[in-house]
């Protein structure tokens, strides 16, 4: 009989004490799961009269004086003396651990780097949190030797002692199948005790599975829950600056797209700013400013940099850069600038005297919560409202907030929602918050759990940990492709969509890695295009049509296909959709052979592409052949025409040559143009 092992016995008892019936599921799923150790002996009563064994005979007990027991003085003397030394490791092992962390928050790569010499260090005398840096670290190859197999060590071993952070890690090896065998029981398991453990990365992705019915019943409600916790962290952390910006780079689009990315900017671009801020140029003074205040685009947030551009501008009479200041000495800008609220008041004042819509809003938070003067709601109310008159998007949301709360004018939260609605248009994190627990409870609209999750998955995505993926891509832009697809299978797991499309990407461009066995690649691939598909990201639609047309990591099925083209087609009006559709209509591929209707979406993709006109006009040059054969044909059986036999001339594949030609033609005809002129 095949038992459970220890910790996974304490997993599931644990997990069915605290989820009652909803945890028989996931024993139950565990049960079935091929490797999941789990037997259904295993579930029976113990034996209640189990196979004797000889009685052990009993040693002659200690006649009085003769007892080896040392004193009882001595024994509590000797546990002190334990306690002292087990204490002062521990002492040791935090002091390296807080100097380690002073570099790791760093803003330069090399002391972030040089932590992970003190977490190692500090890793060797037990320290829980060193240990759980350790074990990421090598997990994701960043700042140590990527070692999956050491990783999994490390991070089984904190899991059984009670770590969520650990238990996340481990069921996301155990769903990916890094390193062990993939189990989606085990994940589940391991996540669920992450997530009843405060972890945010196990909370999302529970909300995202229950979302998507991904090892679980589908179920609006149980996402809406575990995405509502993580938002709920998301808000508390989020400064009145709007949050950070995730950098959602497509590994597809750069490909595809060259230069064409506006989420980075070139390194000459930004040197060449520096070298106008240098000479004075007070705008670029301001957008250095804003850049490094906020992070993003490729630049690290640095908010030194951010003081003493915003001050070479304030001192030029820049009231932009003057409410930036006052920004920064209202809320704190780590080491830079402590808060400081009669600063601020100075720096908003002057800005919002000249207009400046930040100044203005700066004002009127000062008023509205009674920072260094007075509280009154109607200053306040007076100016959040000059500065959205004027599209400030923190000037909007205070507004939704005075009405949503009745502060200062009455409660109107038709009012409350117009304001949130117009900051959530530029992306404010908090607008997107509020918006959700109204849509959660219904408060001035009629509830809707599906708008509450897609409002709070937003929410959860802006959180710190989305700075992995910024990480992610610069580890692919620099070869590390086993660091990146690591990364990126974590955040595809956390629901994130950008990163489960370059996740099949990579596995796609059939990148080396030691991640993903060989004959797993192509079934990987297919499972994330699939996922990021069902998102709404219309290049895996597609990709999804091709998979299931050629056969990669799935049975070649040309229905299938077509239905993933027709998909693409009919509701992303993609290009190469519509084009793909046209030739399994020439060739009668999955569908009846028509001619007409091939011509139709061949054309409907000239239409919706200018890139697609040049193969949809050999492809319409070639479809006229076929339809002048046809013509010929039926004529020939009609007994009016001598008829040619191409296949039994060129092959089946004459078409192909045809095209070849009709190509080459159109080249030299291009060609002969350019000449002319």
């Amino acid at each position: 009989m095949k038992l459970l092992r220890p910790h996974q016995a304490c997993l599931l008892v644990a997990v069915l004490f605290v989820s009652g019936t909803q945890t028989q599921d996931i024993i139950g799923r565990a049960q079935e799961a091929a490797g999941d150790d789990i037997n259904e002996d295993a579930t029976q009563p113990p034996d209640p009269h189990p196979l004797e064994q000889p009685p052990t005979p009993l040693e002659e007990p200690p006649t009085a004086g003769e007892s080896d027991m040392p004193p009882l003085e001595e024994v509590e003397e000797e546990m002190t003396e334990e306690r002292r030394e087990q204490l002062e490791k521990e002492k040791e092992a935090q002091r390296i651990y807080d100097e380690g962390m002073v570099l790791k928050n760093s803003t330069k790569k090399s002391d972030q780097k040089s932590a992970y010499a003190f977490f190692l260090e500090a890793a060797e005398l037990n320290h829980t949190e060193s240990r759980e840096l350790v074990g990421f670290a090598h997990l994701y190859g960043d700042y140590l030797p990527q070692n999956a197999t050491r990783a999994l060590e490390i991070l089984q071993d904190l899991a059984d002692k009670g770590s969520p952070k650990a238990q996340m890690g481990l069921g996301f090896m155990y769903a990916a199948g890094i390193s062990t065998n993939s189990s989606q029981a085990k994940a589940l398991v391991y996540y669920t005790f992450a997530a009843l453990g405060g972890d945010p990365l196990a909370q999302m992705t529970l909300g995202y599975r229950y979302w998507s019915g991904i090892g679980v019943a589908q179920s609006c409600e149980s996402a809406l829950t575990y995405y509502r916790m993580v938002s709920n962290k998301v808000a508390e952390e989020v400064s009145v600056s709007g949050g950070a910006a995730v950098q959602r780079v497509r590994l597809h689009d750069e490909v595809e797209n060259p230069g064409g990315n506006s989420a980075m900017l070139d390194d000459d671009l930004i040197q060449y700013y520096q070298f106008l801020a240098d000479k004075g140029d007070v705008q670029a003074q301001v957008g250095l400013g804003q850049l490094n205040y906020q992070g993003g685009r490729g630049v690290e947030q640095n908010y030194g940099r951010a003081l003493d551009y915003f001050q070479q501008a304030a001192a030029a009479g820049n009231a932009n850069a003057m409410a930036f200041l006052g920004k920064m000495h209202s809320e704190g800008a780590g080491e830079a600038v402590k808060p400081d609220n009669s600063t601020a008041f100075q720096y908003f004042k002057k800005a919002a005297e000249q207009g400046n819509p930040v100044g203005q809003s700066g004002l009127g938070l000062m008023y509205m919560y009674g920072k260094g003067v007075d509280q009154d709601y109607s200053k306040a109310f007076k100016y959040f409202s000059q500065a959205a008159e004027q599209g400030w998007v923190d000037g909007q949301l205070q507004l939704g907030i005075m009405y949503y709360s009745g502060l200062g004018v009455r409660r109107d939260y038709k009012m409350a929602i117009k304001y949130f609605n117009l900051a959530s248009q530029s992306g404010h994190v908090l607008a997107f918050y509020n918006l959700a627990q109204m849509h959660a409870t219904g408060t001035g609209m009629m509830r809707s759990c599906h708008t509450a999750v897609e409002l709070f998955k937003n929410v959860a995505e802006r959180g710190r940990w989305s700075e992995l993926m910024m990480e992610a891509h610069n580890q692919y832009k620099d070869g590390n492709s086993n660091s990146a697809l690591v990364m990126y299978t974590l955040l595809a797991e956390l629901g994130y969509e950008v990163a489960q499309s370059n996740v099949a990407f990579i596995l796609d461009q059939g990148s080396r890695t030691h991640v993903v066995g060989q004959e797993e690649v192509y079934p990987r691939a297919l499972l994330h295009w699939g996922r990021a598909a069902a998102q709404g990201y219309t290049v895996a639609r597609v990709k999804l049509g091709d998979y299931h047309y050629y056969g990669y990591g799935t049975d070649v099925d040309y229905e299938i296909a077509a239905t993933h083209y027709r998909l693409a087609s009919e509701q992303q009006h993609n290009a190469q959709a519509m084009f793909n559709l046209g030739y399994m209509h020439e060739n009668g591929l999955g569908m009846k052979k028509d001619i007409h209707l091939a011509k139709r979406f061949y054309d409907m993709a000239a239409e919706t592409s200018a890139d697609a006109q040049v193969p949809v006009s050999l492809a319409l040059m070639k479809l006229g052949v076929l339809y002048g054969m046809e013509y010929l044909e039926h004529a020939g059986q009609n007994g009016q025409l001598w008829t040619v036999d191409l296949e039994g001339y060129f092959g089946p594949e004459w078409d192909i040559w045809l095209c070849t030609l009709l190509a080459l033609l159109l080249g030299l005809v291009v060609l002969y143009r350019r000449a002319q002129r």
